[in-house]
């Protein structure tokens, strides 16, 4: 059988490599790649790809190389309300370098005239300083330490040339991305000595964007992969799969979309001059909606989100705790966030993930605090009285971790059967004692009241103690679906 790039024809090899790429993996390629693809299609853009693999193994870069940069993937989802699979060839890329054997390759780059972008993904830990880490290292440790050689080497190419600062686009999940990256580049560019004209030139005609990332991609289907090479009817050992929805939000100045003009594409991009609202959506509806209800769900007995996706009781759970709790205390136009939360409910519908809900729980108080808090005690801000399937979610939060120590593990049970609860030990410990205190009043009090968990006393919320105890008094003595149902009829 052939390989993809013996069967596809691409263009990359006439594309000036306009894009360095820190990071090879499964999430750039079906998301960020893609969309440079769409813009060289649509003739918004025209450029290439180079990607940069930090670390010698695994070897992708070299089954990148192999296959000339070219790959496929595989967006499958519910769109319109039904399931759909969308498969394209990618060949935006041109090559991925090794940078632990070819950094002087990543140095050539930095030299040349046509490289106007950086885009990254790091990890969380990626942008992040590491002491140490030197000019003359080659490549220096740190993510932000190699950015800051490579902007010297440009800058020892150009001089201070405004016209040949770069646009980064990281994208690592983390609050203010752009401006940590930029940051430690100039904590660097000091402890370095480097010019002044060269920290003036990074700080004053170099881009570093704030950006907000969303898209589940599901990497490479290895249970599948048969199905999808008769499919196909060719090799390709670096297919991947992702969910339909996508959604980039960059902070920054109009103007510098121009450098990368993948907003003018089908792929759901935005500009903004603050990327903060968005995340709050993001983190309130998306992450919120997952935390505030898979709890409930898996002591009714489901195991992926699918599954109470599938039951109207959970389903109904959701979208009314959605739209009538979360979305009025978000300070976005109604109509942009009800738009989100429906794609929401069809992303939580996708029949090819089978996301466990024991995942999803881990660490659930920290998420909790972070996601679904927030809007809780906005609601009883702006309304005086409590939201009642979010105090719901939290009296579920509290009953899920009714659990018991074994062999240094924590676990609760279902129907008798037991299931692993994972959280820090500080958290575990607490919740494992708590239980033996008694009555649900003192459970609730004691939970709301440890102001290690949530960083605030929550039995100072008007009715919210109360409110808990009596649905953790209806948990001890009712089947769980049960209660759900009676709030959502």
């Amino acid at each position: 059988m052939k390989t993809v790039n013996q069967t596809v024809t691409t263009r990359y090899n006439t594309r000036p490599e306009k894009i360095v790429q820190f990071g090879e993996g499964n999430f750039l390629r079906a998301f960020a790649d893609w969309m440079v693809d769409l813009a060289n299609e649509q003739g918004v853009f025209e450029g290439s790809v180079v990607l940069c693999q930090p670390i010698s193994s695994p070897v992708i870069w070299e089954k990148i190389n192999k296959q000339e940069g070219i790959y496929t993937l595989v967006m499958r989802g519910v769109e319109d309300g039904k399931a759909q699979e969308k498969t394209r060839v990618i060949t935006s890329v041109s090559r991925c370098l090794n940078l632990v054997n070819q950094y002087e390759e990543l140095k050539k780059l930095a030299r040349s005239a046509d490289v106007q972008i950086v885009i990254s993904n790091t990890t969380e830990a990626g942008i992040a300083y590491h002491a140490g880490d030197q000019l003359t290292d080659t490549p220096p440790a740190s993510f932000p330490a190699k950015v800051t050689a490579f902007l010297y080497e440009r800058y020892k190419a150009f001089g201070a040339d405004p016209s040949k600062g770069l646009l980064f686009l990281p994208v690592e999940l983390i609050d203010f991305n752009g401006t940590h990256l930029k940051e430690l580049v100039l904590r660097y560019a000091r402890e370095w000595n480097l010019e002044e004209e060269f920290i003036q030139w990074v700080d004053n005609d170099n881009h570093f964007t704030n950006t907000l990332v969303d898209r589940i991609v599901t990497g490479y289907p290895k249970d599948q992969i048969e199905q999808f090479r008769q499919k196909l009817g060719y090799e390709d050992e670096i297919l991947v799969t992702s969910e339909l929805f996508n959604l980039w939000v960059i902070e920054g100045k109009k103007e510098w979309a121009e450098k990368l003009p993948i907003h003018k594409t089908s792929a759901h991009v935005l500009w903004v001059d603050d990327v903060k609202p968005y995340k709050m959506r993001k983190v309130r509806i998306l992450n919120g909606g997952h935390t505030s209800t898979v709890l409930a769900a898996f002591l009714a007995g489901h195991n992926i989100v699918l599954d109470f996706m599938s039951d109207p009781v959970f389903k109904t759970y959701l979208h009314t705790l959605l739209y009538k709790e979360v979305i009025p205390t978000l300070p976005l136009p109604k109509e942009e966030l009800e738009n989100f939360a429906a794609a929401v409910e069809e992303r939580f519908s996708n029949p090819y993930i089978k996301h466990k809900l024991l995942d999803i729980s881990l660490n659930s108080c920290a998420k909790f605090t972070a996601r679904c808090l927030p809007s809780l005690l906005e609601y009883v801000k702006q309304n005086n009285t409590l939201p009642q399937l979010l105090t719901f979610s939290l009296a579920a939060l509290i009953k899920f971790y009714q659990i018991e120590e074994e062999n240094g593990l924590y676990f609760g049970r279902r129907n008798g059967e037991k299931y692993p609860v994972k959280d820090t030990p500080e958290v575990l410990a607490f919740f494992a004692k708590v239980w033996h205190t008694g009555s649900p009043a003192a459970i609730a009090h004691a939970v709301l009241s440890n102001t290690a968990l949530w960083g605030q006393d929550l039995t100072l919320v008007a009715g919210l103690e109360a409110q808990v105890a009596y649905y953790l008094n209806e948990m001890l003595a009712k089947p769980m679906k049960e209660i759900t149902a009676g709030l959502v009829k």
